[in-house]
């Protein structure tokens, strides 16, 4: 058989040359880590990614929806009125901003008008089981309230229905939730926040207690069945509204406003925003009217004065010509009060505008300027036409003053008269300058919860969060991964790197189920398995552990249980019995040895038994399905098992086995449980430690290799088992670090 190389041994050059490590691209190394790392916690990330899915399916569809209703105003720029009344309309403005009209909408003013309307401040709603209420409750379809479920008569779960007319509450108890208990015959319980009770009453009657009025205009549901009720603030109410409502305009300079309301009741939705609309018509429309109705009601004040100013100029000019007897003016007389009275009228018109336009400009402002410059033209005309009248009889002087009184009177008061009259048609034909193109419609589909995308972010979180927990676990483990670690750290050869078999993984899971393997072992029934290749690499090793030791026995055991010892002592010896050798597999493990139910052998008849005299050498050997190789189990488990390891006879059963078969495995418990270890390595020939992959600390290794120094074992080589290659591949390339066999089976 040709001599195999195996890379663990001092002197043997790693395959490829060079060190592997300094060969690696470092880029490639990181990726190669931490695709290894991902593949080896790949059920960790599996399920933390399903329950995060598992939880966003939950928030989906137990969320109660949200829905959104929409509706489309447009802003006129310019307001139009009657057609004649251009002159009226102007003292409504004819402009409108529609930033200001955006923030109009969220006023506290439309708000608090919808509100008041809708008597949102007032809420009650059934209780709901937590989770399930509110999803049975959206899904039930009857006309009567639904039965309890699970006997929870306290909440509702479906089919309720409550109408809160009136509740006012003392300031004490606003915003805080009361308690309404349905019982039978309309009666009804109400319940402080404490649950103590406030007052008791019937549905259709106004009931009153101390700080709380109340008055429930219907009621459907089971007796026992609580409504959560609250009466909120002015506030709250109106922070609520705003953060519900949505207003921008559609495309810029468009005019066009696009006004969007959510609420968990689609109906609801549509009713605060028709509601919301119908008070901002309503402000518009007053806004646009203010004005003409001030003006119209100054105007009506002075219609009253003016009526009496003209019928005292009448009275005293009629009284003046029965005085006189009947006066008459002549032509030359009439011509000059017609003057008088038109020269009057404008100088009225022209100082009511100059008055306006004193409120907007200062005295300097050439438009003041012009007026005063007319009003001076016409003051002096005015004073040529009084000294024309002073050159008449003082008879006529007379009656053309008084005349002039009753002109005047009757021209203001008619003027007066005709603007009121206008007013009134430009108040009454107001509309505002904006309108509702399209009403509040609720989608039927709700805008939230958006499961699709919950359920897409709840599977990357999950992914997120499964790495951050793989990140976390790996840079918390400080386990041994790496054989070429304990080379490092401890200075003892790492004799063979044993991979992860799942087919070794299955043959345990039928021993555990209780099905005898009847000597199933790997290295027999999967001898290709790469596990059973690196075992034929140990075989070698073995050879050169023990050259210079007069004893052909090996030790076999692991710092802590689980490592895998067992499964590498039975496999060793089946292949070196493979090879040619004569081989015997002792259980020493008197505590809980359990090699002889994987061969299916009793445990009776073993270590135990010859040591005590209960039996012989030849009784106690048992052979196996392979040749060449036997087992000796514990025998009966004593109740003191490191004294009988130390008794004399059990060194004698090691010489005698020695002297029968080429090597002698002895499988022992732990070093770090038990002393047993130690006492068995200072009778055979080497001993080798098993380390699992990714299980102990440097640290963990390092104390079991001293446990056994201290008893005068010297540790030959450690047998690292249950790696796993595919992770190595990743991280050592393709092409990279690993170990490689050639053997002919014999």
């Amino acid at each position: 058989m040709e001599p195999l190389r195996n890379p663990a041994l001092p002197g043997n050059p790693p395959v490829g040359g060079g060190n592997p490590r300094a060969a690696r691209n470092d880029d490639f190394i990181d990726l190669g880590e931490i695709v290894a790392t991902l593949l080896e916690n790949k059920w960790l990330i599996l399920a933390i990614t399903a329950a995060a899915v598992a939880l966003g399916i939950l928030v989906a569809f137990t969320t109660t929806p949200i829905y959104r209703a929409d509706a489309l105003l447009q802003v006129e720029e310019k307001r139009k009125g009657i057609a004649g009344l251009e002159d009226i309309q102007s003292l409504l403005g004819d402009k409108t901003s529609v930033t200001a009209e955006l923030e109009i909408l969220r006023s506290r003013l439309i708000l608090g008008r919808a509100a008041e309307r809708l008597n949102l401040a007032v809420s009650a709603e059934p209780m709901r089981a937590p989770l399930i209420g509110n999803v049975l409750a959206r899904r039930y379809s009857g006309d009567t309230p639904a039965d309890a479920f699970l006997g929870m008569s306290s909440y509702g779960w479906g089919g309720e229905r409550i109408q809160l007319d009136n509740l006012q509450v003392a300031p004490a108890l606003l915003g805080e939730t009361l308690t309404l208990v349905a019982k039978e015959q309309g009666a009804y319980r109400l319940l402080g926040p404490d649950d103590e009770l406030l007052l008791q009453g019937r549905v259709g009657e106004a009931a009153a207690a101390e700080g709380v009025q109340i008055f429930v205009a219907a009621l459907d549901a089971r007796p026992d069945t609580r409504f959560s009720i609250r009466r909120e603030s002015e506030e709250r109410v109106l922070k609520a509204m705003l953060e519900s409502l949505d207003v921008r305009e559609r495309a810029r300079l468009s005019g066009v406003l696009e006004v969007g309301y959510v609420d968990s009741d689609a109906a609801l939705a549509s009713a605060i925003l028709n509601e919301i609309l119908n008070a901002y018509l309503r402000q518009n429309v007053e806004f646009r009217s203010a004005e003409a109705e001030k003006t119209l009601i100054f105007l009506e004040s002075q219609l009253p004065l003016l009526k009496s100013q003209l019928d005292a100029a009448e009275a005293a000019y009629n009284k003046y010509r029965q005085t006189r007897g009947s006066v008459d003016l002549t032509i030359e007389t009439q011509s000059v009060l017609g003057s008088i009275v038109a020269v009057d009228n404008e100088i009225v018109a022209l100082q009511q505008k100059r008055d306006e336009l004193r409120q907007r400009f200062t005295p300097e402002h050439p438009q003041v300027v012009a007026l005063d410059a007319q009003l001076g033209r016409l003051q002096a005309r005015r004073g040529a036409l009084d000294r024309d009248v002073s050159l008449l009889p003082d008879t006529q002087q007379t009656a053309l003053r008084l005349k002039r009184d009753v002109e005047v009177s009757t021209l203001l008061y008619t003027n007066l008269l005709n603007s009121a009259q206008q007013l009134r048609v430009a108040r009454a034909g107001t509309v505002g300058d904006v309108r509702v193109i399209d009403g509040a419609v609720t989608a039927s589909r709700p805008v939230a919860p958006r499961k699709a995308l919950i359920l897409l972010l709840s599977g990357v979180l999950g992914v997120l969060a499964s790495l951050a927990v793989v990140w976390a676990k790996r840079a918390l483990r400080v386990v041994v991964e790496d054989p070429q670690e304990i080379e490092k750290e401890l200075g003892i050869s790492v004799y063979a790197t044993v991979p992860h078999s799942k087919v070794e993984g299955e043959i345990a899971r039928r021993a555990a189920r209780g099905a005898p393997g009847q000597g199933e072992l790997l290295a027999l029934s999967r001898p290709d398995d790469d596990a059973v290749e690196s075992l034929r690499s140990l075989r070698t090793t073995l050879h050169f552990a023990l050259l210079g030791s007069d004893r052909g026995s090996v030790l076999i055991t692991g710092p802590r249980p689980g490592v895998g010892k067992s499964f590498v002592s039975k496999n060793l010896g089946a292949v070196l019995a493979q090879a040619g050798k004569r081989v015997v597999l002792v259980d020493a493990d008197l505590r809980k040895g359990h090699i002889h139910k994987e061969f299916g052998l009793p445990r009776e008849g073993g270590v135990s038994d010859f040591v005590t005299g209960a039996a012989d050498l030849a009784a106690i050997v048992r052979a196996t399905p392979q040749p060449g190789f036997c087992v000796v189990t514990t025998g009966q488990i004593p109740p003191n098992p490191s004294e009988l390891l130390m008794h004399p006879r059990f060194e004698a059963l090691l010489h005698a086995l020695g002297e029968q078969f080429d090597i002698v495995i002895v499988d022992t418990p732990p070093v770090l449980a038990v002393s047993d270890a130690a006492i068995i390595g200072r009778h055979v020939g080497a001993t080798l430690l098993v380390a699992r992959a990714g299980t102990h600390p440097i640290a963990e290794l390092e104390q079991a290799v001293a446990r056994l120094g201290h008893a005068g074992v010297q540790v030959k080589g450690f047998v690292f088992n249950d790696m796993d290659m595919t992770r190595q591949r990743y991280r050592y390339g393709q092409a990279g670090y690993q170990y490689r066999y050639t053997y002919e089976r014999s």
